[in-house]
């Protein structure tokens, strides 16, 4: 199900397509692409490795720092990190993706106000519940849900989660969609997007970066 400035459209996993309007399939953006992983860093089976390949073996710019500590993550030490990947992006002029711990990281970021660049897009991919009782996300905890600030932090800014995410029960559409007025994808049996619920090469993903529309239109 995608949800777009008040409509409503279902993704059918079974077929691999959508109801949502025809987009572009013809790779047509070259913009600078950030990818931010999250708790435990990233298998090389998983999705944002494999986007990073697909993208840089097609020519494109991409940043995909280690973060420091992935297994006890603290906030300041990935701020910094994610504040020294930006150094120097075009302005307005890239695309940052997270993954579940990244997009708490990417809130804090927007919250904190430091003068960075700001991304064309961002896309949130399955954020942890704010109310996440994981140890090792204490330090990222509370969440800032500030609406009027991840508006201006980037130019769209969308949301994309499971049905089912162990990671976030209540849904991240109703933790962060709906406070934060997202355009939100929301995939029937998703769980937590990642290796283990079947998510390692993911096309979808990679159409999204090669095209300027916002919506991001997800099956496996």
């Amino acid at each position: 199900m995608v949800i777009l400035r008040g409509r409503t459209f279902r993704v059918r996993r079974d077929s691999g397509r959508s109801t949502l309007p025809d987009v572009p399939r013809r790779a047509t953006r070259t913009a600078p692409t950030v990818i931010l992983q999250g708790l435990h860093g990233n298998e090389p089976e998983h999705w944002q490795t494999w986007l990073a390949a697909q993208l840089q073996d097609a020519g494109r710019e991409v940043r995909y720092p280690e973060l420091p500590d992935v297994n006890r993550p603290g906030r300041r030490a990935w701020l910094d990190v994610l504040r020294t990947t930006l150094d120097g992006l075009p302005d307005g002029e890239f695309d940052v993706v997270c993954h579940s711990l990244a997009c708490l990281l990417w809130l804090h970021h927007v919250a904190d106000g430091t003068s960075s660049p700001r991304p064309a897009r961002v896309a949130l991919v399955a954020p942890p519940s704010p109310r996440s009782t994981v140890p090792e996300l204490a330090d990222f905890l509370p969440v800032p849900l500030l609406i009027d600030e991840v508006r201006q932090a980037a130019g769209g800014t969308v949301l994309a989660c499971g049905t089912d995410d162990p990671f976030c029960p209540e849904g991240a559409q109703l933790a962060y969609g709906l406070p934060l007025r997202l355009p939100t994808t929301v995939v029937p049996g998703g769980g937590h997007l990642n290796v283990a619920a079947g998510y390692g090469p993911w096309p979808p993903m990679l159409d999204w970066c090669g095209r300027d529309k916002l919506a991001l239109l997800v099956s496996r």
